[in-house]
Order: structure tokens, then C-alpha cells, then sequence
């Protein structure tokens, strides 16, 4: 199994996950049994529904769910409370990237929206990885992106 691109392992034993899009005679709805990472991006999982080879090859290629609360304790999330909205963005490499213009919760994970000078958006995975400072007496973003995700 493996992570979203650039994104942290972060099934942990005991999390309740959704397997996304649902397989026909495959259980929507499964328990992480165990789960040992292989490095910073991916992982081995056993699921405790799923004891078959068959049921196991029907979910090849679903995405893993699990609720915000679930989440391990250093993931990054900025509630609904928190009111970014037109904050400035700065990656400690290439300097200003523009406003923050939302915070998108797509099937994966949360995005930060960021609109550019010219006018398009950039999106950003919201996590503590490229997070390196949030400063709300300021109301501005530092982000330390990884190479490449600019040219996207």
C-alpha cells in the first residue's frame, strides 16, 4: 500500500478505514489489523475483514479513508474555525507564492488553495511536512515545499 504522492504513511492498528470507490461483494467498511510502514511513503496492511486472496485482489487499487479524529496526533489540520482566507504564502526557497484563497477536503486529503499572481491556483497537500510555520499574529503561511511540486 502506499501513500498519496509526497504525503506521510498514516494507517495505524485499530483506525476504522473506507475503501474508496466500494467493490461489489467486497466490504466497504474495514478495521486496520496491523500495518507496518516501509519507508516514509508506504506500508504493508492486514485488514481484519478481509482474510481472502480473492476479496484482497477485489480492493486492489482503492483508496483508504479514515476520519479526521483518527488521525495521528502530529497531522496537521486546521479546523473550520481557522480562517486563512487571503493570508500570504511564502516557500522558504522561492519566496512569495501568493493568497490563500481556501482549503479544498478532497477524497484523500485537505488542499490548500493558493492563487497565484497570474490569476492560477496551486494546489497544496495540507500537512505538517510542508508546513513550517504558521503565524497568526502575522496571518501568513511558510511552506517548504518539496522539489518539483512547483512545476506541477
Amino acid at each position: 500500500m502506499r501513500s498519496a504522492s509526497g504525503l506521510p504513511f498514516l494507517l495505524e492498528e485499530g483506525m476504522q478505514v473506507a475503501l474508496v470507490p466500494p467493490v461489489l461483494d467486497a466490504p466497504r467498511f474495514v478495521t486496520v489489523e496491523d500495518a507496518q510502514p516501509t519507508g516514509l511513503d508506504g506500508g504493508v496492511v492486514w485488514f481484519e475483514e478481509i482474510d481472502d486472496v480473492s476479496v484482497a485482489e477485489m480492493v486492489v487499487g482503492c483508496h483508504c479513508l479514515v476520519r479526521r479524529e483518527d488521525l495521528p496526533e502530529h497531522t496537521v489540520m486546521l479546523d473550520d474555525s481557522t480562517d486563512i482566507a487571503g493570508w500570504p504564502v511564502t516557500d522558504v526557497r522561492a519566496g512569495s507564492l501568493g493568497i490563500v484563497a481556501e482549503i479544498r477536503e478532497m477524497p484523500g486529503q485537505m488542499m490548500l488553495v493558493v492563487e497565484r499572481p497570474d490569476g492560477s491556483e496551486l494546489l497544496v497537500p495540507l500537512v505538517d511536512e510542508f508546513l513550517s510555520q504558521v503565524d497568526e499574529e502575522s496571518e501568513q503561511l511558510v511552506v517548504d515545499l518539496p522539489a518539483g511540486l512547483l512545476d506541477l
